[in-house]
């Protein structure tokens, strides 16, 4: 029983981190972009991507390990549709993800460098498209606690 509050307390925290660099990014992209500001972006990329990490490592850990056992989360539907809208808001993150490298290759050559507005409008899009993908992640996963639909 420890295990398994141990276990939701870790996945907890990955996502909130998750959350937290999500905010950042929509925070960012702005079309006042600065300089230091695609720095930032793309520590909070790699602090998104890692937290993702996390929470994709802690959730399997739980599907193994945790009290409810694989079964209980296999025979679910909740489950497969949370999953699978996270694998979709990782998908969404590429395209991001790919501008901000850029970006930042392209202010280490320039350091005057700024993206286009367009650009930066694209990136923002593409972020506010796993914001709002994201709100489904915790209806999906009370549903499959409670198991609904099973």
């Amino acid at each position: 029983m420890l295990q398994d509050a141990l276990l939701a307390w870790i996945h907890y925290l990955a996502i909130f981190l998750l959350i937290v660099a999500m905010t950042a990014q929509t925070v960012l992209l702005r079309p006042t972009l600065t300089t230091p500001t695609l720095r930032r972006l793309a520590i909070y990329d790699r602090v998104y991507a890692a937290s993702a990490i996390a929470v994709l490592i802690t959730g399997v850990l739980r599907l193994i390990f945790g009290a409810k056992g694989a079964a209980f989360y296999m025979a679910n539907p909740w489950f497969h549709a949370k999953f699978g809208v996270f694998i979709l808001i990782a998908l969404c993150s590429i395209p991001p993800t790919i501008a901000f490298i850029k970006w930042n290759k392209q202010a280490k050559l320039d350091s005057t460098y700024l993206p286009a507005p367009l650009q930066i409008k694209r990136a923002r899009r593409w972020v506010m498209v796993e914001v709002h993908l994201l709100v489904l992640l915790p209806l999906f996963a009370a549903l499959m606690a409670r198991g609904i639909g099973m």
